[in-house]
């Protein structure tokens, strides 16, 4: 069964697009927990942080940089959950980028 950010990646089910390339794509999350927060996610389906090449991290964190100047922020905070207990509800590896542009983000209580 194929994994819901790869049937957003085939274009199957619509999301509000911020920034895209070949490698990535970046979009609105539809459950934010801060005025900004997107998803950001490698086309190629990896199930986890674990599972991921090396190599893809350094391209994705260009594609990160790149997306906070499409947005116009520099500040802001990556997360991802890497397996069930910590979180991780969609198993395809994505960082959550959140940020409050009118104020800052409190760290929240982890358990």
């Amino acid at each position: 069964m194929e994994c819901i950010f790869c049937k957003i990646v085939k274009g199957e089910i619509p999301s509000k697009k911020v920034n895209e390339n070949e490698k990535f794509l970046a979009f609105h999350d539809i459950n934010p927990i801060a005025p900004i927060h997107i998803l950001i996610i490698p086309k190629e389906h990896y199930e986890k942080f674990d599972n991921t090449p090396n190599e893809i991290f350094n391209e994705m964190a260009s594609f990160i940089k790149d997306t906070a100047k499409k947005l116009g922020i520099s500040d802001y905070r990556l997360i991802t959950n890497n397996g069930k207990g910590a979180g991780q509800e969609v198993f395809h590896l994505h960082i959550h980028m959140v940020a409050n542009p009118n104020g800052t983000l409190k760290w929240p209580k982890l358990v």
